[in-house]
């Protein structure tokens, strides 16, 4: 049966200027060694989605540099904004070509709803009354087509306490409409900078792990962990169904 594929990448963190380290990582080199890595290892991606954190600091030259590696993929791409990051200035960078910051696209009958969890100068999440409208009128509008929402923050508890801080603050009314659309299969998030992959109800709710350095999972405070830079793949298959699986490139920065 065939499927659309999906690549799924998350919290870039590019920094002002190439070769400028955070935690002592490159940020900009792994984005880079990531996406190569993942369009040789997967050639029929269909789609690639970043879900937020694009930059550490917001530069239009930084989102210019994402933009220009994204455009060499020849391969359309959708941007959402994460709490580091400068909506404006991706409305301006990220919308030429095969990039863009597109809130609703169609893979066959299936339709990827991009919503802002952005509360601007907060760290944590919140899908305002304007999104969730958004989001609502997205499915009621297409009640036949399957459906995956992304969002930046994380929209179910992770287990690390200080991350959880930062969960989207009203969950449970995002999820509420959510269960009212039995077409919602999935929701993909970044933020985390670690793998989650749980199930509520009829829809699945992943994350990505970050093209740079990763956070310990299930940690009291702030802490990094040794797993290395990745991505995810999903599958979205004709009849609702999908497959994902998380990869890791073979090298892991020291940090």
């Amino acid at each position: 049966m065939p499927a659309y594929t999906l690549l799924q990448i998350s919290d870039l963190h590019l920094l002002p200027h190439p070769g400028d380290t955070m935690y002592g990582i490159d940020t900009e080199y792994y984005f880079h060694r990531v996406l190569e890595y993942a369009l040789a290892a997967h050639p029929d991606i269909d789609l690639i989605l970043v879900t937020g954190d694009l930059t550490q600091e917001p530069y239009l030259d930084s989102y210019r540099r994402i933009a220009e590696k994204l455009q060499s993929a020849e391969i359309p791409c959708i941007c959402l904004p994460g709490n580091h990051d400068d909506p404006a200035l991706m409305q301006s960078a990220l919308n030429r070509g095969r990039v863009s910051c597109n809130k609703q696209t169609f893979l066959g009958n299936w339709q990827i709803i991009a919503l802002s969890s952005l509360i601007p100068g907060k760290p944590g999440g919140r899908i305002d009354a304007q999104e969730l409208r958004f989001l609502e009128d997205g499915l009621r509008a297409y009640p036949d087509r399957y459906a995956l929402i992304a969002a930046h923050h994380h929209c179910l508890k992770t287990g690390s306490l200080w991350m959880d801080t930062m969960i989207i603050d009203n969950s449970g009314e995002f999820l509420a409409v959510l269960g009212r659309y039995p077409k919602v299969r999935a929701v993909a998030c970044g933020h985390i900078h670690q793998v989650m992959d749980q199930q509520t109800d009829a829809v699945r709710i992943f994350s990505a792990p970050s093209t740079c350095f990763q956070f310990e999972p299930d940690s009291l405070a702030f802490s990094l962990d040794d797993a290395g830079p990745g991505y995810r793949i999903v599958r979205l298959y004709p009849d609702g169904s999908l497959e994902t699986a998380v990869y890791r490139l073979p090298e892991n920065p020291a940090v």
